[in-house]
């Protein structure tokens, strides 16, 4: 049963991971994006500042955030995966800033057979990253920062891989209302499978590089920040190229709307540009800032889009 499961829970994990990511390549749960307002904006975030600021976009934005923000996210996504966050970012004074979080993901439900095609078990797989993003401020108006990542996944009961990768960032405010990031993503990411606990001698050992990305994004705030605009473009080790968009319109000191596009890809390999929308209410009490942010991405290739929810609150 264990020779056939396998290679059957690879082809719908991969299906998945294409699914959600082009070209399907390891570590796709982990560029999906990053709680409701990242996702909201197409994920066109890595020169952003202000606001609740996100080092998964670049390590460097730490540096910038004004106040302590812890969040949660959960998330709604179709063929049975589920993606869910946590984070911490504050300052450290006088220049510096630290942010650590989770990305938990999977896909539950696969359905296993024996070699008659029978059911025998419901399957699942899980992807975990964990990270420690530190910035600090070399002038007033630049920043540096780097992420360490800690990757631990499982695809097949004892076939797990645990490893170790890094992110690179840069911040510079170019003026009051102009600011330009770029970063390196995933040096040194790669999953390691070994299936000799399944095949014995059989089994072999196989290496599953992730993709390194490198990116560079402008953002523009209007007078007295009434909106945000955000582009950026990505280049990756797997010979894509796409852009990102980003638009946030703040209707009041407590309410805001965006939407973006992320994965505006150019080539015969692309898949297909994603929508996104979402809003955000928050409301001040006491020192403290709860908010809800709310994000919906369009998956072209899924039976409906994702719903992100993020809670937070900056103290």
């Amino acid at each position: 049963m264990k020779q056939f499961c396998l290679p059957v829970l690879l082809t719908i994990v991969g299906t998945a991971a294409c699914l959600a990511q082009t070209a399907g390549t390891a570590g796709a749960f982990a560029r999906m994006g990053f709680n409701g307002r990242g996702m909201g904006m197409g994920n066109a975030l890595t020169a952003v500042n202000t606001g609740d600021v996100s080092p998964y976009y670049n390590p460097a934005l730490s540096a910038f955030s004004e106040r302590r923000t812890a969040s949660a996210t959960f998330s709604f996504l179709a063929f049975d995966r589920y993606l869910n966050f946590l984070s911490y970012t504050q300052s450290l004074k006088p220049r510096a800033g630290i942010s650590i979080g989770l990305i938990n993901a999977g896909v539950r439900k696969i359905d296993g057979r024996d070699a008659d095609g029978y059911h025998t078990q419901d399957l699942s797989t899980f992807e975990n990253q964990v990270f420690l993003s530190f910035s600090n401020r070399v002038d007033d108006n630049v920043s540096l920062g780097v992420t360490v990542k800690l990757y631990y996944s499982k695809l097949y009961e004892n076939v797990k891989s645990t490893t170790v990768g890094f992110d690179l960032g840069a911040q510079i405010q170019l003026t009051t209302q102009v600011s330009l990031g770029a970063t390196i993503q995933d040096i040194n990411s790669k999953y390691k499978w070994d299936t000799k606990s399944i095949y014995g001698q059989d089994g072999k050992t196989t290496e599953d590089k992730f993709p390194n990305l490198r990116r560079i994004g402008v953002a523009y705030n209007l007078p007295e920040n009434v909106a945000l605009i955000s582009v950026e473009f990505e280049n990756s080790s797997e010979k894509t190229n796409l852009f990102r968009m980003g638009v946030e319109y703040r209707f009041l000191e407590n309410f805001a709307v965006r939407g973006g596009v992320d994965r505006w890809e150019f080539g015969d390999n692309a898949t297909g540009a994603k929508p996104s929308f979402g809003f955000t209410i928050k409301n001040s009490f006491n020192g403290w800032t709860p908010t809800i942010n709310y994000g919906f991405v369009v998956e072209s290739f899924a039976p409906h889009g994702m719903h992100i929810i993020t809670l937070s609150a900056e103290f």
